[in-house]
């Protein structure tokens, strides 16, 4: 309620009074105190006749409440403070306004210095603040108090370290006690390989080839590679640990006529399954985990186009003449068709979309057509632009890139679409070269990019924020045939022989390998690397009249590239895989001198 003027007048009398009386009560009780303090001036000199309100009112609290705090001694004077505050004499008043005010600034400089962690937070709460740090800023941390290092050292946050970073991800926080210094391992170890990677330190295998055949296709999943000869056999190499139950996967053909199998035309292989396609259009489906025998055999009337395989689940997707047809076990076990789509053209590419256990997807070309084929739905027309073929292709969870040919009265230079499989539409358009796209790869590139290879000798990463072309190398002879990167570097292939391996970031060549045929495969983790040399012919030539050396130059060549060892190539245990030259020594630690037979170019 507001007070009336008689009010608020006697209220200003009252509250006058009794400040007073106050102060008159307290220099009586320090009538010493009052004597020794020397009498101040009433003005201020340079400040006018009357002092300022806030000075006014700190001489009066000055008055009332004895001298202003002293300031604070240097390390120097701490001595001479502290004799000084053992004799009895009286200390000399710093008296003034200016004194008070610099007082007051240096008491709200050292409040800065009192660090906040001294308020008492649950332990809990600490590690919540604690996790959005990254690796540098825990170790600043844990440097600054007892407490603070117990926080920043919590497993915990460098469990989720090594999670973010890729380290361990299928690990659990109760595998290891101490994983900070698990983490310090995981990052030396990444340096390490870094090194040897732009060294090319490290060791190489020639994974042994079938006699009298020649090499027909080749693929890899996670350092297991899969190859399929002119012979009709189809051999297996695990090159983690360089042993294998199942090094040969036989086939159900009839033992009475050797040598007069058809060609593989396609192998692919996962975790646990091995594909391989038969010229005479025999699929054979072996189980990595069971054993070297099919488990299942599925025959097509024609010749296979193109083969397909899940690198997730199980599931097998095949084109023969103008059918593609999806195979996958039941509940029970049992291989059944799960999808049959009818096209209007010969296949040329086909891939399966991961992570679509339930209802398998995949996409496939057919001339200048694309279709996205569901399992419970029929064929749909992905894109379709008369007159322009698609050159290659590549999927990933929810995109899928192909590279398209233009031709016509409107020359428009060749580009890499990427659509959505979800909205089912294009939402890029990459690139504009004179030459047809060869390779693209999606699924295995760093999020937002895109790296492809063109017949005009070029690998160009694509940038799909921008739409634009992030960095173009002119990297091989003849046109690139594969390419891969990753988060620092890309490996490409070319029609010509030749490997390469650059540093992206730098815009710098690494280093190089040739041989032979062309590169039709190239797959690579942060240790290992997996290249083949695929002929054009696959004409065996005869053994009388050629030697070993002649042979190997027709046969194909695949090689296997290990960036993680401590010791030379020929100190290992050498598996029945590796070549069986005499000439051995060639294959030691340093990779320019590991190819006796061929010519290897910085």
């Amino acid at each position: 309620m507001a007070l009336d003027n008689h009010g608020l007048e006697e209220f200003r009398r009252r509250w006058q009074e009794e400040l007073a009386q106050a102060q008159a009560l307290r220099k009586r009780r320090r009538p010493e105190a009052a004597e020794r303090r020397p009498r101040r001036p009433e003005l201020v000199p340079g400040r006018g006749e009357q002092a300022s309100g806030y000075l006014a009112l700190a001489q009066g609290l000055l008055e009332g409440a004895g001298r202003p705090p002293a300031a604070r001694a240097t390390r120097a004077e701490r001595p001479d403070a502290t004799s000084r505050s053992r004799s009895p004499q009286a200390r000399e008043d710093t008296g003034g306004g200016d004194q008070l005010v610099d007082q007051l600034i240096r008491d709200l400089n050292e409040m800065d210095d009192v660090p906040f962690f001294d308020v008492q937070l649950p332990y809990e709460l600490a590690i919540n603040i604690f996790q959005y740090l990254d690796r540098r800023d825990l170790g600043r941390c844990a440097q600054v108090s007892k407490a603070w290092k117990v926080t920043a050292e919590d497993e915990v946050l460098w469990f989720r370290l090594c999670q973010q970073e890729g380290h361990l991800p299928e690990s659990s926080i109760s595998d290891y006690s101490c994983w900070k210094l698990i983490f310090q391992e995981c990052r030396a170890r990444e340096h390490m390989l870094r090194t040897n990677w732009k060294n090319r330190k490290g060791a190489v295998s020639e994974l042994e080839h079938i006699p009298d055949a020649v090499l027909c296709d080749v693929h890899s999943h996670d350092g297991v590679v899969i190859a399929g000869y002119t012979s009709g056999d189809v051999r297996v190499w695990d090159t983690r640990t360089w042993d294998y139950i199942a090094p040969f996967l036989e086939s159900e053909y009839e033992e009475d006529d050797p040598g007069m199998q058809p060609y593989v035309s396609f192998v692919r292989i996962n975790s646990s399954l091995a594909v391989a396609a038969y010229e005479d259009g025999i699929v054979n489906i072996w189980d990595l985990r069971t054993g070297k025998y099919p488990i299942h055999r599925f025959e097509h009337d024609a010749r296979i186009q193109a083969l397909a395989l899940s690198q997730d689940d199980a599931t097998v997707a095949t084109a023969s003449a103008f059918d593609v047809i999806m195979l996958c076990p039941n509940e029970e076990g049992y291989w059944h068709i799960a999808a049959e789509f009818e096209v209007q053209k010969l296949v040329d590419y086909l891939e399966i979309v991961p992570g679509t256990e339930r209802y398998p997807v995949a996409v496939a070309t057919a001339g200048d057509l694309v279709y996205l084929l569901k399992a419970e739905d029929s064929a749909r027309n992905l894109h379709y632009i008369y007159g322009q073929p698609v050159t290659c292709l590549d999927v990933s969870a929810n995109q899928v890139a192909f590279g398209v040919k233009s031709l016509g009265w409107v020359y428009e230079g060749n580009k890499i679409l990427v659509c959505n499989l979800e909205a089912e539409r294009c939402i890029s358009k990459l690139g504009n070269a004179l030459g047809d796209f060869t390779c693209v790869n999606l699924r295995d590139s760093p999020p937002s990019l895109l790296v492809s290879g063109n017949m005009d000798r070029r690998v160009r990463i694509h940038d799909l924020r921008t739409d634009k072309i992030a960095l173009s190398l002119s990297a091989h002879q003849l046109g690139v045939s594969s390419v891969q990167m990753d988060d620092w570097k890309i490996v490409s292939g070319g029609e010509e022989g030749l490997v390469t391996v650059w540093d992206y970031r730098m815009n710098q060549k690494l280093w190089e390998v040739h041989s032979r045929h062309p590169v039709r495969h190239i797959a690579f983790n942060s240790h290992s690397l997996i290249t083949a040399n695929v002929p054009y012919e696959r004409v065996v030539r005869n053994p009388d009249l050629d030697s070993i050396t002649a042979h190997r130059r027709h046969r194909g060549l695949i090689h296997a590239y290990e960036f993680a060892v401590d010791q030379l190539a020929f100190q290992s245990a050498l598996p029945i895989c590796r070549s069986s030259y005499d000439t051995m020594a060639g294959y030691n630690y340093d990779l320019p001198l590991t190819f006796p037979y061929d010519s290897m170019r910085e």
